[in-house]
């Protein structure tokens, strides 16, 4: 667990806080280097799919008073006031349902709304990200102790780690690996696809594919002679609806995949974002579902 120090927020955006603070009564714990051993913090704040599902998995969510819009499991995680996406915060949204302690994943933001909120003392604990078994395993644990439920986490952690050997040994790949293409977005005719270091890249090795794009990090649009180039036998993408969906027919018939190998076969993966992306309690499960997506079984 890592929790985050950031410069203070500007002197005047501090006393506006500050005011607002006063004016709504709340008692707030004070910010500390590193959160308490045995934190029994009543109203906590989550921020990021993967940790609330953590503190549901723990039994905790109890002490949830709200939790951000990328926090849609499980469904009773839906009934929280919302505030707002994770990468996109307002100081004023979050002060307005009164935590006690946020918990959040790596990314949340912007810079300066996480510094307002810890010029108003309120601690606030970053939960690391790494897109493999054993980060999944770390993520419990660091979630557990900032909770105070150490023990808990612990149980927690030792039957995931279990899940990961049981997936592993079923674990089935082609002679050859498949190659395998994130593709985040199609808005505006561009690609936009995962490159190395990303969740998509993590999930896909850990079901025995190979991430197609490796000439870059992070997600980034890619031409259509990257496309052609990199050849993916098959294209996966979260199942998403409204203005960033895509038919099939529509996506394999964009020239940078119409020559590929997946267009050919009609090859293509739809799962849940969180699901897939989330790296949380479900994910043993969800490299099992991907593996047999792509290889049978």
């Amino acid at each position: 667990m890592t929790l985050k120090q950031r410069k203070p927020a500007g002197k005047a955006l501090f006393i506006t806080l500050l005011t607002a603070f006063l004016a709504s009564g709340t008692a707030w714990v004070s910010s500390s280097q590193h959160a308490p051993a045995e934190n029994t913090a009543a109203d906590v704040l989550s921020i990021g799919g993967s940790v609330t599902e953590i503190v549901y998995a723990l039994d905790q969510d109890h002490r949830l008073v709200a939790r951000d819009t990328t926090s849609t499991y499980p469904e009773a995680a839906n009934d929280l006031p919302d505030v707002g996406y994770m990468r996109a915060l307002s100081a004023e949204g979050v002060l307005s349902v009164s935590p006690a302690l946020i918990l959040s994943e790596e990314g949340a933001g912007p810079p300066e709304t996480i510094a307002a909120l810890e010029a108003v003392a309120i601690p606030f604990v970053t939960i690391p990200d790494a897109y493999d078994a054993d980060g999944v395993i770390a993520k419990v644990l660091a979630v557990g102790d900032a909770l105070g439920v150490a023990d808990k986490a612990s149980v927690l952690a030792a039957g995931i780690e279990a899940q990961f050997d049981a997936v592993a040994a079923q674990i089935a790949t082609d002679a050859t690996a498949k190659k395998v293409m994130f593709i985040l977005s199609t808005q505006g005719g561009r690609i936009l696809a995962a490159g190395k270091g990303t969740s998509a890249a993590g999930i896909i090795t850990m079901a025995g594919g190979v991430n197609a794009m490796q000439g870059f990090d992070g997600y980034k649009p890619v031409t259509d002679e990257a496309v052609v180039a990199a050849a993916p036998d098959v294209v996966l993408m979260m199942d998403r609806s409204g203005d960033h969906a895509v038919e099939d027919a529509e996506l394999f018939a964009m020239p940078a995949l119409l020559p590929t190998p997946a267009a050919e076969n009609q090859s293509i993966v739809r799962m849940n974002g969180l699901y897939l992306l989330g790296f949380g309690p479900r994910t043993a499960q969800a490299v099992l579902d991907l593996n047999r997506a792509l290889y049978g079984g």
